[in-house]
């Protein structure tokens, strides 16, 4: 386990880097990302909602507010449109970062661990956990796109990574979008309340999981 440790590590340290930058820098805040839905609302709902996939969609190469983003597209294009948006971006982000780590994979795996025993000890621990990891992966930052090129790298099945990833997105954009839709300025406690809440809940999952998976077996 401690081989796939060390690379998800690695991977999230790299994601993390990109969050710190923006962050510093103060190229993308979540005041740029409001303003940017605005402006894009009073052009059209359209254009709004090509936004928000985008916003998404970049989350795999650059850190983005993806629930923070979730919430605001219901906000602004109401649940069903919001969530339809927001499921659209997260999907793609998805596949892409599957396809691209399934594709140049194998040489990001020897470039992060040298080692050819622990690389195959790596591969196997995920194969072994990898759909839990995917489906409890929204329960903090990174960790779904570092999940995803998991995916890749140790070839999971195309199908396989699909449906968990999408299972994983689903209920997550349906309840922060919705979550949005009945916001407002004057009352966003539904939205804190979601934004704790799933992240709490995901947590809680994640303890008892990885709880049961420490007992030894007898």
């Amino acid at each position: 386990m401690k081989p796939l440790i060390k690379i998800i590590f690695l991977i999230a340290a790299f994601f993390a880097s990109t969050f710190l930058l923006i962050k510093f820098t103060g190229i993308l805040t979540i005041e740029h990302i409001e303003n940017w839905l605005i402006y894009a609302k009073e052009l059209s709902p359209i254009y709004m909602g090509v936004l928000i996939i985008l916003l998404l969609f970049a989350d795999l190469f650059i850190a983005i507010p993806t629930l923070t983003v979730i919430i605001l597209s219901g906000y602004f294009l109401g649940h069903v449109n919001g969530a339809i948006a927001a499921l659209t971006g997260l999907m793609l982000a998805g596949v892409f970062g599957y396809l691209l780590s399934r594709y140049y994979g194998s040489a990001i795996l020897n470039f992060l661990v040298k080692d050819e025993i622990k690389r195959n000890e790596a591969i196997i621990a995920f194969q072994k956990h990898g759909v839990v990891m995917i489906l409890l992966s929204r329960a903090m930052p990174i960790l779904p796109e570092v999940t995803a090129c998991l995916s890749g790298m140790t070839n999971m099945p195309f199908s396989k990574f699909l449906v968990t990833w999408s299972i994983s997105s689903a209920p997550y954009v349906l309840i922060a979008s919705y979550a949005g839709s009945i916001s407002s300025i004057d009352d966003p406690k539904p939205a804190i309340y979601t934004a704790i809440g799933l992240s709490a809940a995901l947590w809680i999952v994640w303890f008892f999981y990885n709880r049961a998976h420490a007992k030894p077996t007898s």
